[in-house]
């Protein structure tokens, strides 16, 4: 499932982000959500959230639910 809109993330999932500095080589890191950081439903790069290591970025899959 693709990270785009904000129903399908919850705090306590796993999701592969992109950070900023990873942006231009696409490199995903895995982890676990603690904060959603968009409001808007939808995001067409994917919705920005910070993980539980306080990691942020952009999902970009969920792994699971």
């Amino acid at each position: 499932m693709n990270g785009q809109t904000r129903a399908n993330i919850k705090p306590g999932i796993t999701v592969l982000i992109v950070l900023k500095q990873d942006q231009r080589t696409g490199k995903v890191t895995k982890g676990i959500v603690k904060d959603i950081l968009t409001s808007s439903p939808t995001h067409p790069h994917g919705i920005k959230v910070r993980l539980a290591d306080g990691q942020v970025g952009r999902v970009k899959e969920i792994v699971e639910q």
